[in-house]
């Protein structure tokens, strides 16, 4: 009797000892093999580096978007910016060299001294009304081109941040147009020809 219940006592003693040591070895990875040893490294590794390569991905995506957005309005405005500029050096090239409308405003006046002066009028009238308000009329109307062309190119130029090559069309275009412009004034007033007298 004493001999079995010593032995019980004993494995008692041993089993729970046994236990916790088991647990306590298990828990510390003493004796997991080390195969699964490295396995639980390199898991940890790689979702160490997915979590750096995400916080490293966010500041890109969000640099490219705002890179976008820079990018983009400007271009809007660029694109308006620079039609600007090149209709300003159209306007000042048509009033240079006269427009359909000038010639039609032209001939109007034209045919309306025809029928003032016929029969009644003087030389000096036939000459003023026939010719004179037909030149002035085709004056007028490039000089409204001309004045136009130079509004529209010092718009452009007050803009700021414009592509170079903009802003030369707009210097062109106002400079043309001031060009159109001192013309038609001339040609109005008879400032470098004048209109020629009857006995002429």
């Amino acid at each position: 009797m004493d001999t079995k219940t010593t032995e019980k006592t004993e494995e008692a003693a041993v089993r729970p000892d046994s236990g916790s040591t088991g647990d306590a070895a298990v828990a510390d990875g003493a004796d997991l093999p080390d195969e699964l040893r490295e396995d639980d490294r390199d898991a940890d590794r790689d979702a160490d580096r997915d979590d750096e390569g995400d916080a490293d991905f966010a500041p890109d995506e969000e640099a490219g978007d705002e890179a976008a957005g820079v990018t983009a309005g400007p271009e809007g405005t660029g694109v308006g910016a620079a039609a600007a500029a090149v209709v300003s050096a159209a306007l000042s090239v048509v009033a240079l060299t006269g427009t359909w409308t000038g010639r039609v405003v032209a001939e109007r006046e034209t045919l309306v001294g025809q029928i003032k002066t016929s029969g009644t009028g003087t030389p000096a009238q036939q000459i003023s009304e026939i010719y004179g308000d037909a030149w002035h009329s085709t004056a007028l109307v490039n000089g409204v081109f001309a004045l136009l062309a130079v509004i529209v190119a010092v718009l452009v130029l007050t803009l700021s941040r414009r592509p170079l090559w903009v802003r030369a069309t707009a210097v062109a275009g106002a400079v043309l147009g001031g060009l159109g412009l001192l013309l038609s004034a001339g040609t109005y007033f008879d400032l470098f020809l004048s209109l020629p007298t009857a006995g002429s």
